[in-house]
């Protein structure tokens, strides 16, 4: 069965601006390029940089836990490390996240933003070696099939954007829902492949809508109520290394 991506994101600091890509390398047993290499700390995680293990996305500053977080526009630029953000009634910032300086005025930055939004202290940590901060600790690639997300829309009564999903690869061509079934299935991306490790399940993030930073609906519930499950997109394991680009095909085998 085959699609078309149509478009590819990465989310440099997770919970923050998606960045639109052209085409994105992927790596075999690696995660998205550029994706969550850094994360917003609400309060003392735990994480140890030493011993890298998953934390609940709970425990960091992510539209799941505060709408907030969208009030922030970010981009970032990969080669010079540096973060800029922009925020309706703030001074813009500009700062390079591999410096702790950089990250330490980046978290000031964000607490005048987020305010009693915010439990704090605010900490930006930075992704040791190839650990991510993922919302599943094996969920290294993610996609969402955009006829499941019409077909939400339509259920819902009401337009929804797909970035609420926060997902790497948006594809088209799929019948909606078809993707629930192919946990194991093989995967062919662009000149990658991939196993389809499992469907996404999904939160109270979705419920913002990224232009707004409003949490305008319940989404989770919509989902249970219309189709008995709370699922939305897969998580990928990369399992050949190969260049994937907006326009190519994917088919599973």
């Amino acid at each position: 069965m085959r699609a078309i991506v149509q478009s590819l994101y990465r989310h440099p600091v997770k919970g923050f601006t998606p960045e639109p890509l052209a085409r994105a390398a992927l790596v075999a047993g690696g995660p998205f390029p550029c994706d969550r290499l850094y994360v917003v700390e609400d309060g003392p995680s735990d994480f140890n940089p030493a011993a890298p293990a998953h934390v609940s996305k709970m425990q960091f500053a992510v539209l799941a836990k505060m709408a907030e977080v969208a009030r922030a526009h970010t981009a970032y630029d990969e080669a010079a490390g540096v973060l800029t953000a922009r925020a309706d009634g703030r001074p813009d910032f500009s700062g390079d996240l591999r410096d702790e300086a950089g990250r330490l005025a980046f978290a000031d930055w964000l607490t005048a933003l987020l305010g009693e939004a915010a439990s704090g202290p605010l900490k930006v940590l930075q992704a040791p070696g190839g650990h991510r901060f993922m919302d599943h600790p094996r969920g290294s690639v993610s996609l969402i099939n955009l006829a499941s997300v019409r077909d939400l829309a339509e259920r819902v009564g009401r337009p929804l954007d797909p970035l609420r999903f926060r997902a790497n690869l948006y594809v088209e061509g799929w019948p909606a829902w078809a993707e629930n079934d192919w946990s194991g299935r093989a995967l062919s991306l662009g000149g990658a492949r991939a196993t389809v490790f499992k469907p996404i399940v999904r939160c109270a993030a979705i419920d913002v809508d990224p232009a707004t930073a409003e949490r305008d609906t319940d989404l989770p519930a919509s989902l249970f109520s219309e189709y008995g499950h709370i699922l939305c997109g897969l998580y990928l394991h990369v399992t050949e290394s190969g260049a994937v680009a907006v326009g190519d095909q994917l088919e599973v085998q």
